[in-house]
């Protein structure tokens, strides 16, 4: 899969932090976390700048990046590989690829630049209790993960 379906894009909205993996030209990994990214039509994430200063460098030498993200309430996720490119923001398009994680940041956050990543490979991760115990349900899971971390979820607002 390359393409952000409904199912990807879920679990986008229910994550609270990216993992960008880059390397260096040397081929020295760095993994950093991100908090304010988003899709960006199906075939592109987008990645606010807000302290990437290695992820940046590393991109500019090496565009190729895995980004992983989960919903640690379901316990699973996707991984994303693609090649990424900086947009600086004197660029004509940085205000509209940006637009969702420019929101999202508010006047919270300084976005220095946009990391946009164009989708090569899609691939699920889940959590190893998916092989172990195939036939808990999504709730148990969800109360499971709740328990461990001792959280509360709040009464959905209608």
């Amino acid at each position: 899969m390359n393409k952000i379906n409904e199912t990807v894009q879920t679990d986008i909205d229910n994550s609270v932090l990216c993992w960008l993996a880059t390397a260096d030209i040397s081929g020295v990994p760095n993994v950093s976390p991100k908090e304010i990214f988003s899709s960006y039509g199906d075939n592109r994430i987008i990645i606010a700048d807000i302290a990437s200063t290695n992820s940046v460098r590393n991109i500019r030498a090496n565009p190729n990046v895995c980004v992983s993200f989960i919903d640690i309430f379901r316990q699973r996720g996707f991984k994303i590989v693609g090649k990424a490119v900086i947009i600086e923001k004197t660029e004509a398009n940085f205000a509209s690829a940006g637009a969702r994680v420019l929101k999202m940041a508010g006047d919270d956050y300084p976005v220095r630049r946009i990391i946009s990543i164009d989708i090569e490979k899609i691939s699920p991760i889940w959590a190893p209790s998916y092989k172990l115990f195939p036939d808990r349900s999504e709730a148990d899971r969800m109360q499971g993960a709740y328990d461990t971390y001792a959280v509360t979820p709040k009464p959905l607002v209608e």
